[in-house]
């Protein structure tokens, strides 16, 4: 008996993803890029790291789908902390191939497989249990789209999946007068220099833990942040309390030159912004701000990028206004309990 495909669509050929594949994956979704615009996509540098993650093994967490002639016409994968609440679902199909129900083949594998994940998580650690009965996490999927990507909402609302936050994409020019900033004199910036990477994922970690859908960043994946090819440290700054050498805040940039040929414009992109909780209030994240645009200006950026929770509970869309950042795109996070 032959046995079933793991994608519930015959007419291609399904299997994990392999590095021997980063090239031809890397180049589907270059395809769908090239005709959905979205705002950014993963390379090959990407798709790299992916391969080499072993808390999310491509072996059982990706899914590369073949035409006859050995041509990657879609993909889907899932990511997922070992104690996290839920897991991150992504998956494109090549534009040629749409609109024959792969989307949401992809999507039921998507579903299986964050069940599946969610077991094996339960597996590996035991239950806590409560007065209130057991602890552990309805398996939940998480999928981001773009606000322009009709057809996807689409298809993850025929789904049963629902809207539960926005984010809003920011630029701030870069050819106007920069906005004055200073920091009390018991805080410095300093450089992002590889020594502070570990004192930094721990700032972040603290700073993230009152943020809607944060979890910690453990060592694997922030590696991946400081070490990909587009990060920036030269752009990139933390803010030290002088006297007891904590990290008060941090900026970490990066710059994606095939961005800015498919855009027309040069951005320095905020990837992360942190200021921890006690530090809050004396003006940390808007001198970091300001001193990443003075980096991008220098480096001959023409607008400084962001990407910000609507309902941010720090007031951060607040403050990026008032520095000049004005919305430019929206994106939405959909979840569904299975």
């Amino acid at each position: 008996m032959d046995q079933k495909p793991p994608v519930d669509f015959p007419q291609l050929q399904w299997r994990p993803a392999a590095a021997s594949d980063i090239p031809a994956w890397a180049a589907l979704i270059a395809r769908a890029a090239a005709v959905e615009t979205p705002v950014w996509y993963e390379r090959e540098a990407d798709l790299q790291e992916h391969v080499a993650s072993r808390k999310n093994p491509v072996a059982t967490h990706t899914v590369l789908g073949f035409d006859g002639h050995g041509v990657i016409r879609a993909y889907a994968r899932i990511s997922k902390n070992p104690d996290g609440d839920k897991a991150h679902g992504f998956g494109c199909v090549d534009p040629a191939w749409q609109r024959r129900g792969i989307g949401t083949a992809l999507l039921g594998w998507l579903e299986q497989r964050t069940r599946e994940r969610f077991a094996g998580d339960r597996a590996r650690v035991p239950a806590e249990v409560s007065a209130g009965g057991d602890a552990r996490p309805v398996p939940r999927l998480r999928i981001g789209t773009e606000q322009q990507h009709a057809h996807q909402a689409r298809l993850l609302e025929t789904g049963g999946y629902t809207v539960v936050r926005y984010f809003n994409e920011m630029h701030r020019p870069l050819d106007r007068p920069l906005p004055p900033a200073a920091l009390s004199p018991c805080l410095v910036l300093a450089a992002l220099v590889p020594e502070l990477h570990e004192p930094v994922r721990l700032a972040h970690n603290a700073a993230f833990l009152d943020h809607w859908g944060s979890e910690p960043k453990d060592r694997e994946s922030w590696s991946f942040i400081v070490n990909n090819p587009q990060a920036r440290p030269d752009l990139s700054a933390v803010v030290l309390d002088s006297v007891t050498a904590e990290v008060a805040g941090y900026q970490l940039a990066s710059h994606d030159p095939d961005i800015a040929v498919q855009r027309g414009f040069r951005e320095g992109y905020t990837e992360l912004l942190g200021v921890r909780r006690e530090y809050r209030g004396r003006g940390i994240a808007r001198a970091l701000l300001t001193d990443a645009m003075r980096r991008f200006t220098a480096a001959g950026m023409d607008v400084a990028s962001l990407d910000v929770d609507s309902e941010n509970p720090s007031g951060a869309l607040a403050l990026y206004t008032r520095l000049g950042y004005r919305a430019v795109n929206r994106s939405m996070a959909w979840d569904k309990a299975l």
